[in-house]
């Protein structure tokens, strides 16, 4: 039990850096049989349909992620979001082994909290006292936080 809430938490911090991200790698776990919602009310996660629609929308997210005019993850709208997705997702990663549904939505919300704001203090860190260019942060933190959400998917 304790390493599956390390996952949803793990997962929770995936959709602090970005929010559309662990929805989107849920998806695809599922579609890969990584995660498994045959005969249940989450098997839409794995069709075909709604891993283009998310995927799509992840890709746009880590897109406008790179614009100037991007708010702050930290604003109401992008915190709220993480919270959400990012407990949605912990729920759904937790729904799949038969773990407790309310500790994995408590785990990764938290995640999503220390993601959102340790992503954010970190990525301004780099930028302004490491003069690091602000696109290549953001390009790693992308990286980051595809890898460890399905590190965290696989292993679960």
């Amino acid at each position: 039990m304790s390493v599956l809430l390390l996952f949803c938490f793990l997962l929770g911090c995936v959709a602090g850096l970005r929010s559309l991200t662990a929805p989107a790698i849920v998806c695809w776990a599922a579609h890969l049989g990584w995660l498994h919602f045959a005969g249940t009310t989450l098997a839409f996660l794995g069709r075909p349909a709604m891993l283009i629609v998310i995927t799509i929308l992840a890709v746009a997210e880590l897109i406008a992620d790179k614009l100037p005019k991007t708010p702050a993850r930290t604003s109401l709208t992008g915190l709220t979001s993480r919270i959400v997705l990012g407990g949605g997702s912990g729920l759904v990663l937790s729904a799949s082994v038969g773990g407790i549904l309310l500790l994995g939505a408590i785990a990764a919300i938290i995640g999503a909290l220390v993601g959102t704001f340790a992503g954010y203090n970190i990525r301004h860190s780099l930028v302004a006292r490491v003069h690091l260019p602000d696109f290549a942060v953001a390009l790693a933190e992308d990286l980051i936080a595809i890898a460890g959400g399905f590190l965290a998917v696989y292993y679960v």
